[in-house]
C-alpha cells in the first residue's frame, strides 16, 4: 500500500498542473470580458497578458503525456480514448451553448439556421470548445504520424508554430500554433516526469529557477514589441514558441512544489484539475451570465474584483452542478455513457479533460 500511496502523490502534480491551467483558462475569458463591459482594467489583467505565452501551450503539453499509453492499440480502443471521448463532450455541448445563445446565433432567420450552424461547427470549431475539438485531431495526426522519427515530427510541428501561420479557419490557424506543445508532450513525457521528481527533490533549485523564469517571463510579457502584428515580444515568432515551452515546464515545476506542500489551496487546486472537463464544458454560461449581473447592478464598481468574482462563480457553479447529477440521468453532462463507446468501459472515473 505504501508503494501505491507514493505513487499517487508522484502524479498528484498533474492534476494539479492542469487545475492551474483551467484556472487560467477561465481567468482569461472573465477578465478580457468583464474588462470590455466595464470598460478598463483591473489588477488580474496584467497576470493575464503574463499568462498568456504559456496558458494554451502548457494545457495541450498536459493533454500529451499519456498518449504513449493508447498510440500503439488497435484504432477501435484509441479512437473510443482520443477521438470518440472528445467528439461525444464537443458535440452534446456545441448543442447546449448553441440553445443558450440561440437568439444571438441565428437572429430571426430561424430554426433552418440553427441546423446551419451546428453543421458548420463540424468543421469550424465553435467557441471556447475548439480545444477539445483540436485535442481530438492532435491524437489523430500523432496516431497517424507516430513512427516517424520524433526528432523529424518535433521539427515540423516547430516550424508550423514559428510561420505564425494566419487563417480565417480556427482549425488551421491553431492547428499550427498548437501543435508541437502536444507533440512534445507525448515525446518527452518522460523527461517531464523526470523534471517533476527532480524539482521535488531539489526545492531551493527549483525555486531559483522559477524566480529567473518569471523575471524573463514578465519582461518579454508585459513590454510591447513596437512590431505589426506582435503586440508585445513575447508574441514575436520563436520567442513565442520558446517561451510557451519554458512556461509549460515552469507550471510542471510550480505544481509539483504546491502537491509537496499540501495543504487547502493544493487539494482545491487539485479538485479543479481532476475535474478539468466539467468547469471546461460548461464555465461560459455561468460566466456570462454572473458578468451580466456583475456589470448591471453595478454592485461591483472595481473592475479587478468584479473579474474575480466572475471568475469565481465561474469555476464553482460548473463543479456544483456536475456533484448536483451525479449518479442521476443528468450525469451524461460530464461522462460519457456506455451507448456513446466502441469499448466496454472501465470503472467510472472522475471527469478530466484527459480521458484514460
Amino acid at each position: 500500500m505504501a508503494g501505491v500511496g507514493n505513487r499517487e502523490d508522484r502524479l498528484a502534480w498533474v492534476d494539479i498542473a492542469k487545475g492551474i491551467c483551467i484556472l487560467l483558462v477561465v481567468m482569461m475569458h472573465s477578465v478580457t470580458g468583464t474588462g470590455e463591459a466595464m470598460g478598463g482594467e483591473g489588477f488580474l489583467h496584467p497576470v493575464v497578458a503574463f499568462a498568456k505565452p504559456f496558458r494554451i501551450p502548457d494545457f495541450f503539453l498536459l493533454s500529451g503525456l499519456f498518449m504513449g499509453r493508447v498510440i500503439g492499440r488497435d484504432w477501435r480502443l484509441f479512437s473510443d480514448r482520443r477521438v470518440v471521448h472528445f467528439a461525444y463532450f464537443y458535440l452534446l455541448w456545441l448543442v447546449i451553448q448553441s440553445a443558450a445563445k440561440y437568439g444571438r446565433i441565428v437572429g430571426d432567420a430561424g430554426p433552418a439556421a440553427f441546423v446551419e450552424h451546428l453543421a458548420y461547427a463540424l468543421v469550424e470549431p465553435y467557441s471556447s470548445l475548439w480545444f477539445i475539438y483540436l485535442l481530438a485531431v492532435f491524437s489523430v495526426v500523432t496516431k497517424v504520424l507516430h513512427r516517424l522519427p520524433g526528432g523529424v515530427l518535433l521539427a515540423g510541428a516547430a516550424l508550423l508554430q514559428i510561420a505564425d501561420i494566419r487563417s480565417d479557419s480556427t482549425l488551421i490557424e491553431e492547428f499550427c500554433a498548437r501543435y508541437v506543445f502536444f507533440l512534445a508532450g507525448y515525446l518527452f513525457a518522460d523527461r517531464i516526469f523526470a523534471l517533476a521528481d527532480t524539482a521535488r527533490r531539489r526545492v531551493p533549485l527549483a525555486l531559483c529557477g522559477l524566480a529567473a523564469w518569471v523575471g524573463l517571463e514578465g519582461w518579454l510579457a508585459l513590454t510591447p514589441s513596437g512590431l505589426p502584428h506582435y503586440p508585445t515580444l513575447a508574441s514575436v515568432p520563436l520567442v513565442s514558441l520558446a517561451l510557451g515551452a519554458a512556461g509549460a515546464l515552469a507550471i510542471v515545476v510550480v505544481a509539483t512544489l504546491i502537491g509537496r506542500a499540501g495543504g487547502p489551496i493544493a487539494e482545491a487546486v487539485r479538485t479543479c484539475g481532476q475535474r478539468s472537463i466539467v468547469i471546461y464544458l460548461a464555465f461560459s454560461l455561468p460566466m456570462a451570465a454572473a458578468r451580466e449581473i456583475v456589470v448591471r447592478t453595478g454592485t461591483i464598481p472595481d473592475i479587478g474584483l468584479a473579474s474575480l468574482t466572475v471568475m469565481t462563480l465561474a469555476v464553482l457553479l460548473p463543479l456544483a452542478v456536475e456533484r448536483l447529477v451525479r449518479g442521476t440521468a443528468l450525469d451524461l453532462l460530464f461522462v460519457r455513457p456506455r451507448l456513446f463507446r466502441l469499448v466496454a468501459s472501465g470503472p467510472r472515473t472522475r471527469p478530466s479533460l484527459q480521458p484514460t
